[in-house]
């Protein structure tokens, strides 16, 4: 076992997965715990977090899942006095919350914006809010939150509140670190962009592409100059970097993980 992380206590939010393969969360969850952290894996789905925990394969690691709504900010906070109880700190903070709803302003509803904002901003505000004063209090911590290609440039499809919240969660997280920086508390952003994860044959797929995955997964191929999709493997890598000690002069800034998507000009 890789010891990147060991000694550290890692909350991974969204540690679960909407089907088999490799989601962001899921992935992060599994190095983590391979690299040595003690995670505490917290997702809405408690099956989807079994899957989580039975996905390292082995004996290395330290996976506990716990199930939260963490849109709720009571259930934030008792999740944070949970993993402390468990493990006596926390010192790693990973936000990968999030999906997608299609539109542009006149298309979504007003509760439909409302639901994406909470769901892909608050919810990482909400998670900061209750971490931060235990961070603070042992002037330590590193804080790893997840947005969205979307953010920052066009992607092929409206979703107006999708990449305004992602936006705002590399804002978010900028303000953060430059806040926190004077006690020892890194923030930073993982940007993902065409992953091939199992969102796209969840969800994605029925939104853009009437359900053909195959006819999805080759438009986004199309946009990536490397010529192949990532998954969630490749968010985790640049999660677990961010997280080390190895990026200890790092931190209000974003690594940007999409195959040279976003060089493209066109």
């Amino acid at each position: 076992m890789s010891t990147r992380l060991a000694g550290k206590v890692a909350i991974v939010t969204g540690a679960g997965s909407v089907g088999p393969g490799w989601g962001n969360g899921r992935a992060t969850a599994v190095r983590f715990a391979q690299e040595g952290a003690r995670v505490f894996a917290v997702d809405i789905n408690e099956d989807a977090l079994k899957e989580t925990v039975e996905s390292i394969g082995g004996p290395e690691g330290v996976i506990v899942p716990y199930q939260c709504d963490v849109t709720d900010t009571a259930a934030v906070a008792a999740m944070v006095t949970a993993c402390k109880t468990a493990f006596g700190a926390i010192d790693v903070l990973v936000n990968n919350v999030g999906g997608s709803r299609a539109g542009g302003p006149v298309e979504l509803s007003e509760t439909e914006w409302d639901r994406q904002l909470e769901f892909n901003l608050t919810t990482t505000y909400l998670t900061c809010k209750h971490v931060l004063p235990h961070m603070k209090e042992v002037q330590s911590g590193a804080i790893v939150n997840t947005a969205s290609t979307s953010g920052i440039r066009w992607t092929g499809a409206a979703q107006a509140a999708y990449a305004a919240s992602k936006a705002g969660v590399i804002a978010f997280t900028r303000s953060v670190a430059v806040q926190h920086a004077p006690v020892g508390i890194r923030a930073n952003t993982v940007i993902p962009g065409q992953l091939h994860t199992p969102m796209v044959e969840a969800r994605l797929a029925g939104q853009r592409a009437g359900g053909d995955v195959d006819a999805l997964l080759g438009q986004r191929l199309a946009r990536i100059p490397l010529g192949f999709m990532g998954d969630g493997r490749d968010t985790a890598s640049a999660a677990l970097f961010l997280a080390s000690d190895e990026a200890r002069f790092v931190t209000g800034t974003e690594i940007v993980v999409d195959g040279g998507m976003s060089a493209r000009c066109d």
